[in-house]
């Protein structure tokens, strides 16, 4: 079923048809359509250009379809060419000819434009909700495993941090992202309809009141922009990729940190997985699968910046393509989350096997350096000290607190027993904390 084709003397090709449709997909946007004809009409009555009657008639029948969509009771299928022609058909067919009068003073082109940012609005919420909630996930994980462990740089046991500290990182990077995407809905947040196919309407009709009626700021201030913009999408899908570039960090860590190689925590048997052949398996596959989703979110990004690139203004159909890409990941993102929720919520932290990497990785090495500056000694020299005590320990099998004040006397004089106290572990993070509160 075509809104149009009175200049066409030839039907539609039906390979072109299907091609050409996009009602697979943007069947997700059936509400917002309905809600921004809704708004439409209720302007165009306000200007004069509906009556009170039709206007009823018309949200009367909006309002059935969008009741027996939600309620089961009609499929949204058939020979359409987009949703904008399942309503709009749909409606005729139920109220007659005065159905016919909604597409007045407005285009297909601006219809579909009011859609998806509304849709993008929405939804932008929606994620940042389920940030708020993995990040109050984090917080409580952090409060109660608030135990020793590594610090890493370059994949090697650096200096001692906290694994309170550590996730607490991820909280912080989830706080840009959240920033990124309140940002995005910040520019979104103007209304294209009214725009019409590019250039307005010959129509006295009142942008600013359907603007507010669909709960954005203000209408868009150039017509040809208003149609052709795609530029929310693209920046919500790169908030969307940063965001889970951070999530594979974290999963990449997860999976690092279950393996008995480190052995530091254990995923839930709720987002593990087994093997097939090997009975001992126990496979850290939510966290690998949300590392691989990350690839797809990034074509995703890719994919519309290389089909807005080229195309002149205003509206070309190449923008059809906006859609898949952005609900594609946007399910993507949203479930993630929630993954990545589930796992943290129910991580168990092995908090004697993190101390034992600590006491194994030299963690204090660096405050022993600092032990020896404090006392005179020139940091290179210090460093120089420092790195044959450790060859030391790692022929005796000790770590430095281990060692007794004699052993390291025969590396410096400088050495007292107060070294002990300053190289401990807890003294060494204390310090820490002061000087990041700084």
């Amino acid at each position: 079923m075509k809104l149009w084709g009175g200049r066409f003397k030839k039907a539609e090709n039906k390979l072109m048809e299907d091609f050409n449709s996009s009602l697979s997909f943007d069947r997700t946007l059936y509400y917002e359509d309905i809600q921004g004809s809704t708004a439409h009409v209720k302007m165009l009555t306000k200007c004069g250009i509906l009556t009170e009657e039709e206007c009823k008639s018309i949200l009367e029948g909006l309002n059935s379809i969008l009741l027996d969509i939600e309620n089961g009771n009609l499929e949204i299928e058939g020979d359409y060419e987009d949703i904008h022609s399942f309503v709009e058909m749909n409606l005729i067919q139920r109220i007659g000819q005065v159905g016919k009068k909604l597409h007045t003073s407005r285009s297909r082109n601006d219809q579909v434009a009011v859609d998806l940012r509304l849709y993008a609005k929405g939804k932008a919420f929606e994620v940042i909700e389920n940030i708020e909630a993995l990040q109050d996930t984090i917080v409580k994980l952090g409060q109660e495993n608030n135990c020793i462990m590594p610090g890493y740089t370059h994949l090697q046991r650096a200096q001692v941090v906290t694994f309170k500290h550590h996730i607490m990182a991820y909280y912080n990077m989830l706080m840009r992202d959240k920033k990124r995407v309140l940002n995005a809905i910040e520019i979104l947040d103007e209304s294209p309809l009214g725009c019409c196919a590019l250039a307005g309407t010959t129509y006295n009709i009142d942008r600013s009141f359907t603007a507010k009626e669909l709960g954005f700021k203000k209408p868009v201030d150039n017509f040809l922009d208003g149609v052709s913009d795609r530029d929310y999408v693209i920046e919500l899908l790169s908030c969307f990729s940063i965001m889970m570039m951070h999530l594979s960090r974290l999963s990449e860590e997860l999976i690092l940190w279950s393996s008995k190689e480190f052995d530091f925590i254990e995923i839930d048997d709720e987002f593990s997985t087994g093997s097939s052949i090997m009975p001992q398996k126990k496979n850290p596959d939510a966290a690998e699968l949300i590392r691989g989703k990350t690839g797809r979110v990034y074509g995703s990004l890719i994919a519309l910046l290389t089909t807005m690139k080229g195309i002149p203004l205003a509206y070309n159909k190449d923008m059809q393509e906006d859609k898949e890409q952005f609900f594609n990941s946007l399910d993507t993102i949203l479930s993630c989350l929630k993954i990545m929720r589930g796992m943290l919520s129910s991580l168990k932290v092995k908090k004697e096997n993190t101390f034992n990497a600590v006491k194994k990785g030299f963690l204090n090495a660096t405050e022993a350096a600092d032990y020896l500056v404090n006392k005179g000694m020139p940091f290179r020299d210090a460093h120089k000290v420092i790195g044959e005590i450790v060859l030391y320990c790692e022929g005796k099998n000790k770590a430095i607190e281990d060692i007794s004040l004699d052993e390291l006397n025969k590396f410096s004089e400088l050495f007292g027993e107060d070294v002990y106290g300053f190289i401990d572990y807890s003294n060494t993070l204390n310090r820490g904390i002061k000087v990041e509160l700084k």
